[in-house]
């Protein structure tokens, strides 16, 4: 073989190479996801709205802090939440009902909310949302699902 020869042969085995270890790597973040199946939910009206938090700062109701927000349209009472890439690490998630599809959490004059609401461990604040340490998991990679209940603190009308 010609020196040239040789050359070409080391390049096109370090571009195949290259390009199989980073679609390995690339496949690798794919697979690890999260899942949040919300159940309790009283109507099929409107959606779901998820928040993945990796801090206490904005948890849970300023979800310009997240790392990851979704929706989730609403099926038998329940709706499916999916965050794909995600980091092992530890997190807390946040959800509530947006029955009117509005992008907000609506409150009543107290500041109750009055839509469903919940979060990871199915904790519950009283007087007040839940801690972050009460609602931290930790996530290990891969593929993985959590249930979260929905809470309603104020009768529907």
């Amino acid at each position: 073989m010609t020196r040239t020869a040789i050359t070409i042969a080391l390049v096109l085995s370090w571009v195949v190479g290259a390009t199989a270890i980073g679609a390995r790597a690339e496949n690798a973040g794919a697979s690890n996801s999260l899942k949040f199946v919300v159940v309790g939910l009283h109507s099929n009206t409107g959606e779901v709205d998820c928040a993945l938090f990796a801090t206490a700062d904005g948890f849970p109701g300023d979800t310009g802090k997240a790392i990851k927000t979704t929706k989730s349209k609403i099926g038998n009472g329940q709706g499916v939440c999916s965050f794909s890439g995600v980091a092992p690490g530890d997190y807390a998630a946040s959800v509530f009902h947006d029955e009117n599809e509005n992008g907000e959490l609506d409150r009543n004059f107290m500041g109750m909310p009055k839509e469903g609401v919940g979060a990871s461990n199915d904790a519950a604040g009283s007087f007040g949302p839940p801690k972050f340490d009460d609602v931290r998991f930790s996530y290990k990679g891969g593929p993985q699902s959590l249930t979260i209940h929905v809470r309603y603190l104020i009768a529907p009308l």
